[in-house]
């Protein structure tokens, strides 16, 4: 497995504002507490995922996290960089961060106005990925995903990694509206879906494969085999459930969804190497 959502704690070197009003998010949550939850999950390799930190310390984040990808002995096969394009001189940014083992941005859009995603200079700044061959990781509430259509559409030459597959409102079990946006983002084929993070959005109960199925398998309608993506969310998937959890809950996801070897093996991996150029 390669997993495509790792978050790497480094509080000795970063501040993370947003993590300080969840207990099991403080301290050091790095390569070694990473080995330790995920020991025999079968994990190959990862993406390492920004965290979100504050703005003055995204460009030493990118900085630091691919500097620890060139090592292979820690795994990280890629880096995902925080990157704020509404800003002037985005693009300037992108030069100072640029790396070999550095595959794509994000802007976590779920915390912003949602005016943010929907200007001129937006836009502008995150056409320029595609030029760069740089994906853009897309993490947005379910109540934007409607935004992110516009988005998607304005970017024709960008590839966009929807994380958490659009942040449903699982344990509110309403999902009909959240269907019909996945269904219209996954008609633009720049667009894939990363299955991460959602047991933190279900109610305990939720918390299974028979729970989490509904979600797992309109995600897998609308995109198919060859545009989905498995992510860990370490330590985020923690809020729910242990790491080991969430990949036997994977598994029994699949058997659910009768995954031959080949759509298990694209899933679980060969879809990541391709479509984070890994």
């Amino acid at each position: 497995m390669i997993d495509t959502h790792q978050h790497l704690l480094d509080p000795k070197h970063f501040n993370y504002a947003w993590a300080k009003d969840f207990p099991v998010l403080q301290g050091e949550l790095g390569l070694e507490q990473y080995r330790a939850a995920s020991a025999g999950c079968g994990i190959e390799g990862t993406v390492f995922m920004e965290v979100d930190v504050d703005d003055a310390q995204s460009n030493n984040e990118a900085r630091y996290f691919c500097e620890l990808a060139e090592d292979p002995s820690n795994g990280i096969l890629g880096v995902v960089a925080a990157g704020r394009p509404e800003q002037e001189g985005f693009e300037a940014y992108i030069d100072r961060i640029a790396h070999p083992k550095l595959k794509g941005i994000r802007r976590v859009l779920h915390t912003q106005p949602d005016a943010v995603s929907q200007s001129s200079r937006f836009r502008e700044n995150l056409r320029a990925l595609g030029g760069c061959g740089l994906s853009f990781d897309l993490c947005v509430l379910e109540r934007q995903l409607h935004l992110a259509v516009d988005l998607v559409d304005a970017c024709p030459d960008v590839t966009f990694i929807l994380d958490h597959c659009g942040v449903p409102d699982i344990a509110a079990n309403s999902p009909d509206p959240w269907k019909i946006q996945i269904s219209q983002l996954a008609l633009r084929t720049n667009v894939v879906c990363k299955v991460s993070g959602i047991s933190v959005y279900a109610s305990k109960s939720q918390r299974t494969a028979q729970g989490l199925f509904p979600w797992f398998v309109h995600v897998l309608e609308a995109f198919g085999w060859g545009r989905l993506l498995w992510g860990g969310d370490w330590p985020v998937c923690t809020l729910a459930v242990p790491f080991a959890c969430w990949v036997s809950v994977t598994h029994d996801l699949l058997d659910l969804a009768k995954a031959s070897p080949s759509e298990r093996q694209a899933f679980l991996k060969d879809n990541a190497k391709r479509i984070y150029r890994l």
